[in-house]
């Protein structure tokens, strides 16, 4: 039995499209909460048994692992050493964590937690006298449409102002991946296990691009006219500290302006050589959401 977290979020929507479009035939247990959306797990034709409970209880992990031989754990990197434990508890033999590229970032405050949470999953796995094999992979900035916390915001901003502020010219590199390339991705991973188990990936879009020009290929997909100003990363850090003290941390930029100010383009080779990984180019997925944006404005 496969065990699912996170199919009704983002990337994980697309990850049941896979399975869909695939036909996958095993039996797939998805957690969900209890106010969950689970349409589209009913309506998939899929073999799909719903757990409903929170992640943050950790009992709930050893009673979902039940019967289970594999775990996509795609909802929130911060579980993966509970998920990882419970697995190794239960004899999963196979275990696929959605992580991040935060971890790489030069940044302390920005990877410094990520880099814990890899260390504690690999000492699991040290002192493990069983045969669990976890696979990582690391996406990079993921966008697709508008439930992304990333792209959907920046068309925002560049649709309601004329002039935008961005960090050191706009210079630095990203490497945003669509998240349609990552349920694709998901899948391949995990029917894949020969060539897959154990490795650790990196899922980037398809070409690095400097800030500037996505904020140009949105506002020329939007056909604004946008002039957009320099920001020292400096002010920039100072400003969303300021705003993380008068929020009481209830909005926290901070970590997303410091990556801002530094290069996030990351190959993924790897995963290209292992099992065929194409991603989307921005240009065409920027126009996607754009236009997912704009028939919503017309609503």
């Amino acid at each position: 039995m496969l065990l699912v977290t996170g199919i009704t979020g983002h990337s994980g929507r697309y990850f049941l499209d896979e399975l869909i479009k695939h036909n996958y035939e095993g039996r797939i247990r998805c957690v969900v909460r209890e106010t969950s959306d689970t349409t589209s797990l009913d309506n998939s034709g899929l073999r799909i048994e719903k757990f409903e409970g929170d992640l943050s209880n950790n009992s709930l992990f050893n009673e979902a692992m039940i019967g289970v031989n594999t775990v996509m754990h795609i909802y929130n990197i911060h579980h993966s050493p509970m998920i990882v434990k419970a697995a190794i508890e239960n004899n999963v033999s196979r275990v696929i964590l959605v992580h991040t590229t935060g971890v790489y970032s030069q940044f302390k405050n920005a990877s410094q937690e990520y880099k814990n949470i890899e260390k504690e999953i690999t000492k699991l796995i040290e002192n493990s006298t069983g045969k669990t094999e976890v696979t990582i992979l690391r996406p990079t900035m993921i966008y697709g449409d508008l439930c992304d916390a990333n792209m959907s915001k920046f068309i925002k901003l560049v649709d309601k102002f004329t002039v935008m502020p961005i960090i050191d010219k706009g210079n630095s590199l990203i490497q945003p991946v669509n998240a349609r390339d990552l349920g694709a991705a998901y899948y391949e991973v995990l029917v894949s296990p020969e060539k897959t188990s154990g490795k650790n990936y990196t899922l980037s879009g398809n070409q690095p691009i400097k800030m500037i020009e996505v904020f140009k290929l949105i506002s020329k997909e939007l056909n604004k006219k946008t002039v957009f100003i320099s920001v020292p990363l400096k002010a920039g850090v100072l400003i969303a500290s300021i705003v993380k003290i008068l929020t009481l941390g209830k909005i926290d930029y901070i970590e997303r302006v410091q990556r801002m100010g530094e290069d996030r383009s990351y190959s993924h080779k790897e995963a290209r050589a292992d099992f065929n990984y194409k991603p989307l180019s921005i240009d065409i997925g920027i126009r996607l959401e754009v236009k997912e944006y704009l028939e919503k404005q017309k609503v």
